[in-house]
């Protein structure tokens, strides 16, 4: 009996290990949309390096888990303003203002977005748009203004 009751105490441990391998009920896992974020800030200190190719691979990883966060959960601004952060960092302005444009639909003072959609403006020539952004963002007190402000002035270089 004894020899029963260990048995089955190991399969029982084996069983829940394997479930937690295999990203299982463990409730520990990170989200889509977390594990993206973590790419994306990866990506910008390889940006920093100059390690473009680094960079560029994990902004592709994070684009396509972003992708699939919004398809579970669509329509989030954040996840919408990283959506156009990746794609825009990646060289697709056009889908990358589409993103930050739909993010906009849902929260128009939206300060990641704004700061990056006028990024975004300033790299493709649109400084009249970009200092709407800028406007939008003057009274928050915050630093997507300072860093959309040096942008614009040109004090701060922005890749796109």
């Amino acid at each position: 009996m004894k020899k029963i009751i260990i048995t089955l105490i190991i399969v029982i441990f084996s069983f829940q290990n394997a479930l937690y391998a295999a990203g299982g009920s463990s409730g520990n896992s990170k989200s889509l949309y977390d594990q993206a974020v973590g790419l994306i800030k990866s990506a910008k200190k390889y940006e920093k390096k100059g390690k473009t190719n680094k960079a560029n691979k994990r902004y592709e990883k994070a684009l396509t888990l972003l992708i699939k966060e919004n398809k579970k959960k669509p329509n989030q601004p954040d996840t919408l303003n990283y959506l156009g952060f990746t794609t825009r960092k990646l060289g697709d302005f056009e889908n990358g203002e589409k993103y930050y444009l739909q993010g906009l639909q849902i929260d128009p003072s939206h300060k990641g977005i704004n700061e990056y959609l006028g990024e975004l403006y300033v790299a493709t020539n649109r400084m009249d748009l970009a200092k709407e952004r800028l406007k939008i963002l003057e009274n928050c007190n915050c630093e997507e203004y300072l860093e959309l402000k040096e942008v614009i002035q040109g004090t701060k270089k922005s890749k796109y």
